[in-house]
């Protein structure tokens, strides 16, 4: 209740409570707004920015007792859930009546819906489905004061004034609190089919992308990537993983020995998955783009998962990376977007900063077929103020140089907020504020999360032209 799954944030509430209800959410939040009392909500606490603890004492409203599925229709793929609802049961409710959910992540064994609305989660397959903000249909939220606000539509189209849903969808608890959502689902797929590739370079890796979403355009499900340092870390941390290709060749065992050496920190890998509607056409594709990419050296080698299992065990690699480095030690993570071709060399720049340190490594990974880099850094020591320093504001202000976003999916919550005008204009920062005060005047709402105090509002200004 009071830590982060990471055990880099902790907070010293005496108070959690646990409803069980809406009422019961309206009824604690008047009294929290009456007795102006700061409360925390808090779903499957999976964030990794420090949204959903408490900083000092406040109350914490957890919301695992909320986990009805209220309907589902089978025919137009509508699902309507309490917000305490565990993503993966969720995903095997739709997929025993032939849909699936439109976002996948790592943590779905444990996160919740309405944390996943809260922070606008993104996940492996937003290239395909999109985000949070176009799959939801309708919320239902408890305003700070207790008020209930019934906005839990099932309709596609309803362009009837302003669409009050999406304040909800990414504000990370700071405007109200989700208490029900309705989701658009996508049928399932017959057909799943997956490669995991070898690539020299990131240019490769850029290459390999621009392929896929010409050859497999229609059937295109996701795209991503991951370093030589992290595929060390999954293989050697994580019991059981290893390099789906077995033989990855001189070249990348010595690379991986020296910590993923080369001016590109190559070899890279790459995960490529498709979904359609028929087998022998999907894997006739993805086969013909395997061979494209082969024959004009963009991959260096490559798998067809043959089986779920194999597929399971590619995805294990991927998805298992966070875990990896939790388990190394502390690890300063940034979750970043820009453009494609500039993602690696921010990786290569902060190794570069953090060189002269013992034991630190960065790694790159991440969602590259939407742009959106994982930039970790692992110190087996623990945080530190020196490695801090070194790391920001530099990730910050390289990324705001390339006309990026500080947060690409996970975010701002604790870690961010004081850095917000390093990706918005003081305008855009101001407003937020002023909806801030508008819902939530005695300011009881997740405090000290996404917006900038006073005493961080220079920084703003100061970036206000990038």
């Amino acid at each position: 209740m009071n830590k982060d799954w990471m055990g880099k944030y902790s907070g010293s509430s005496s108070l959690g409570l646990r409803p069980s209800s809406t009422e019961q959410v309206s009824q604690i939040l008047a009294y929290c707004s009456l007795r102006r009392l700061a409360l925390v909500p808090q779903g499957g606490n999976t964030g990794l920015v420090g949204g959903s603890v408490p900083v000092f004492d406040e109350v914490v409203l957890n919301m695992s007792a909320m986990n009805k599925i209220l309907s589902f229709d089978e025919v137009s793929g509508v699902l309507v859930c309490q917000a305490g609802c565990i993503l993966q049961t969720l995903e095997e409710h739709v997929s025993q009546r032939g849909y699936i959910m439109p976002l996948d992540l790592g943590a779905k064994g444990s996160c919740h819906i309405g944390g996943n609305l809260s922070t606008n989660a993104g996940g492996l397959r937003l290239l395909r489905y999109g985000s949070l903000h176009g799959s939801v249909l309708g919320v239902e939220a408890v305003l700070p004061d207790g008020t209930v606000l019934d906005l839990l539509r099932q309709l596609r189209k309803d362009n009837t004034g302003y669409d009050l849903k999406q304040l909800f969808i990414g504000s990370e608890g700071t405007l109200g609190v989700i208490t029900a959502v309705a989701i658009q689902c996508a049928p399932k797929p017959a057909s799943v089919q997956l490669a995991f590739l070898s690539c020299p370079s990131f240019a490769a890796v850029q290459q390999v992308l621009r392929h896929a979403k010409q050859s497999l355009g229609e059937i295109l499900s996701a795209v991503e990537f991951l370093d030589q340092e992290s595929m060390a870390m999954a293989t050697q941390y994580l019991p059981g993983v290893s390099n789906p290709l077995a033989q990855a060749g001189p070249d990348a065992a010595q690379q991986q020995q020296q910590g993923g050496g080369g001016e590109q920190g190559g070899p890279f890998y790459m995960v490529v998955e498709t979904q359609g509607s028929h087998a022998g056409h999907d894997k006739e594709k993805l086969e013909g783009f395997l061979e494209a990419v082969m024959a004009d050296g963009s991959v260096a080698d490559g798998t067809l998962a043959e089986s779920q299992a194999q597929a399971a065990a590619i995805w294990r690699v991927r998805e298992g990376i966070t875990e990896s480095l939790v388990r190394r030690g502390a690890v300063y993570k940034y979750d970043l977007s820009m453009p494609t071709h500039k993602m690696y060399e921010l990786v290569q720049l902060v190794r570069q900063q953090v060189a002269h340190l013992p034991g630190v490594k960065a790694v790159g990974y991440g969602h590259v077929g939407d742009g959106n880099l994982h930039l970790n850094v692992s110190s087996p020591s623990g945080y530190s103020d020196e490695l801090e320093q070194l790391l920001e504001p530099f990730v910050y202000e390289w990324t705001a140089q390339q006309s990026g976003s500080i947060s690409a999916e996970h975010g701002i919550g604790l870690m961010k907020a004081p850095v917000l005008g390093y990706s918005k204009s003081s305008e855009a920062v101001n407003l937020m504020q002023r909806l801030k005060v508008l819902m939530d005047p005695h300011q009881i709402l997740n405090p000290y999360k996404v917006l900038p105090g006073v005493e961080h509002m220079g920084r703003v200004e100061m970036y206000d032209d990038r």
